[in-house]
């Protein structure tokens, strides 16, 4: 893939919308979050980091708690104190899932599992309803360069990660 210049390259009109489009979806998306937040009585974090729990059980891909601080942008150990609040207030459990009694996954408890379902429900009409009444071709181009927009910004985040750990002259 060519290396494009973000400052000096003429973008095309449906370019700057679409990074519009994006970033509208991102704002939107950080409200929805707000609102569950809300939702659920817990402080935003919080709030992330257990509808992070909730997708990837759904997804048949509980999380370790590595795997969510990486996700919620949180150290190990102030991930690991939001894990016991989580806990002590009954939205989560730990679970040795695996033949490595070491590994330790998060899973929601039936209850969390209920209130993010009724919010869901409540909130998520809009959403689920467009999903449903796109055509399957317009989902495929749109998974398609959602795909490559998220690698490209994994890339840049790795390349920032690198650069901020690295000495500087």
């Amino acid at each position: 893939m060519a290396k494009v210049d973000p400052l000096t390259t003429t973008w095309a009109d449906d370019e700057v919308t679409v990074m519009h489009r994006l970033r509208d979806w991102a704002v939107t998306f950080d409200e929805l979050q707000r609102h569950l937040s809300s939702w659920m009585r817990l402080p935003g974090t919080d709030a992330n980091a257990l509808g992070q729990v909730v997708w990837a059980e759904q997804a048949g891909e509980p999380l370790s708690p590595a795997q969510l601080a990486r996700q919620i942008g949180l150290t190990t150990g102030a991930t690991s104190v939001l894990i016991d609040r989580l806990e002590t207030a009954g939205h989560v459990t730990r679970h040795r899932e695996s033949t490595d009694r070491r590994r330790i996954t998060l899973r929601p408890t039936a209850s969390a599992r209920a209130e993010t379902e009724r919010f869901l429900a409540f909130a998520g009409v809009e959403i689920a309803t467009t999903l449903q009444e796109t055509d399957p071709t317009t989902l495929r181009a749109a998974m398609t360069f959602l795909t490559s927009m998220t690698a490209a910004a994994a890339t840049a985040n790795a390349r920032l990660a690198r650069h901020r750990s690295s000495p500087t002259p």
